[in-house]
């Protein structure tokens, strides 16, 4: 194995031009559990964890390292490390941090596309399916929207599964998967190359194990079928991780996901609901909130069937969730230079308050 197999970043290439740096260990994350960390170089597999310095000096959970992480490491035995820098990211796919006011969680670093899987049925929802596009737009990478389990319906019922989708995103990329279609298995390794990194993103019980089992052509992920009964799964994935392909692409498969809270990238909002946005620019006033406003080219795109009211409303709802994580963001950062500020108080009043 090299590292160019590995999918090398600006930024690791940069590392390995830099005759400075060579007595420091150049590895991508593979894993992660907890506070330990796989790494992988050209040689071998390291069993890492990170510096006490690094672990607190980071403002937010998300500057850790994640799956896909290209680190400067320190090698502390044959097959231990310590990580001491994470290198600069390429993209960064994250969503906000469950029950950590003002946090953002990382999901996996330096992708270049991620495969958003819904299966047929319960799971299938365009709402979850817009706030798994924002945060791939936050990252920023494409993403390819994957219907698992179309064994299950007609081929005229999943076209309009299709439809759906294309009526609110018309350029979003959709394909059909089914672990007993090997054309259709065929199909999403074409979108795949070598030396680029994916991610796979979805709900427990999807098929996303299945997906990466039907692309690895063998059974080393452990799957579990969904009820009958209710359509729900229990996730087997319980960690991130990272796999390389037969045909030389770099995936990375997550666990379910329950929430997907969207952090305070507006731009992201914007080019997830682009045709919203297109209609706001002939709003009369440019600061029109859409709230019945005199010349709201948005509500009269409603009124006239131009603008769908189910997509307004999930692009209202993500609006006003990017608009409390903000607030969040900001309360958070005031507090910890506040707390600052007291610190550094209480020291001088120490120093210059001697016996």
């Amino acid at each position: 194995m090299n590292l160019n197999t590995l999918g090398l970043s600006p930024a690791a290439q940069a590392f390995t031009e830099d005759e400075t740096l060579n007595d420091f260990l150049l590895a991508r994350v593979t894993a992660v559990h907890r506070d330990r960390y796989t790494l992988q170089d050209a040689e071998r597999t390291y069993s890492a964890e990170i510096t006490g310095n690094l672990r607190y000096s980071v403002q937010d959970s998300s500057e850790l390292p994640a799956v896909g992480d290209w680190v400067k490491a320190i090698p502390s035995g044959e097959d231990s490390a310590v990580i001491i820098e994470v290198l600069e990211r390429s993209s960064l796919l994250k969503r906000k941090a469950v029950n950590k006011f003002g946090e953002s969680q990382s999901i996996a670093a330096n992708l270049d596309q991620a495969f958003i899987v819904q299966a047929v049925g319960q799971d299938f929802n365009l709402n979850r399916l817009e706030r798994y596009l924002a945060i791939c737009n936050a990252a920023p990478i494409t993403a390819i929207l994957i219907i698992s389990k179309v064994d299950l319906i007609s081929k005229e019922e999943l076209q309009s599964y299709i439809d759906k989708v294309k009526a609110r995103h018309l350029d979003l990329e959709v394909l059909g998967f089914s672990n007993f279609d090997p054309e259709s298995i065929a199909e999403i390794a074409q979108k795949m190359q070598a030396h680029k990194s994916y991610c796979i993103l979805g709900s427990s019980g999807v098929g996303k194990s299945t997906l990466i089992n039907a692309l690895r052509a063998n059974d080393q992920l452990k799957t579990q079928s969904i009820s009958n009964s209710n359509q729900k799964g229990r996730h087997t994935t319980t960690h991130r991780e990272l796999f390389i392909l037969a045909n030389g692409a770099i995936v990375i498969d997550t666990p379910g996901m329950r929430e997907i809270g969207i952090t305070d990238d507006a731009s992201a909002l914007e080019a997830t609901f682009e045709s919203i946005q297109e209609i706001a620019r002939n709003c009369k006033f440019s600061d029109c909130q859409h709230e019945g406003e005199k010349g709201c080219a948005i509500q009269a795109a409603i009124d006239s069937g131009e603008l769908s009211e189910e997509l307004y409303a999930s692009y209202h709802k993500l609006k006003l969730e990017q608009k409390h994580y903000s607030t969040s963001l900001k309360e958070k950062r005031a507090k910890e230079r506040a707390q600052g500020k007291l610190f550094k108080a209480g020291k001088a009043h120490r120093k210059n308050h001697k016996y």
